[in-house]
């Protein structure tokens, strides 16, 4: 089967352009080089008795040498979908990340909505925070709940 002239230049260009997006100290075996490691949290929101059928909350890397690197969506069918980010935010120590969902099909009580990825340098696991914002009802009802970061360190709660 040959290969024509246009598809291998294609198929260069693509390589060149995954090249020069690759995070600085990875080898290209994707693992993490000398120090470098990646890592993910788990955030769940505790809305008690209420329908959750939005939220918004923000996760800061307090201290340590870590980036945000990728965020996908949670367990409920609800919240499956990653939830909304700034995309520019990625690769920060900063991100703002809210969903919603107009079903009728709402979690209530502990539910993991997202799991956010890190990329960590040196052997220090970073200090997380997280800050509830916002939080409603499918009727618009706003009100408070817990929000819950979970890692192989540890736990954190902080309510609205």
């Amino acid at each position: 089967m040959k290969v024509s002239r246009f598809s291998a230049a294609v198929c260069m260009m693509l390589a060149v352009a995954l090249h020069s997006f690759a995070e600085p100290g990875l080898k290209s075996d994707g693992k993490a080089g000398s120090g470098t490691s990646f890592k993910h949290i788990e955030v769940f929101v505790d809305s008690f008795e209420k329908p959750l059928a939005a939220y918004q909350f923000e996760i800061l890397v307090k201290e340590g040498d870590a980036k945000i690197v990728g965020v996908e969506g949670g367990d409920h069918p609800a919240f499956r979908e990653p939830p909304y980010h700034d995309p520019a935010s990625l690769k920060s120590g900063r991100i703002i990340i809210a969903a919603f969902h107009t079903g009728k099909d709402l979690p209530h009580g502990r539910t993991r909505v997202a799991r956010v990825h890190l990329i960590v340098k040196g052997n220090l696991n970073p200090e997380i925070t997280v800050k509830p914002l916002a939080f409603a009802t499918g009727a618009g009802e706003k009100f408070s709940a817990n929000v819950i970061i979970a890692s192989s360190k540890g736990v954190k709660n902080e309510t609205l």
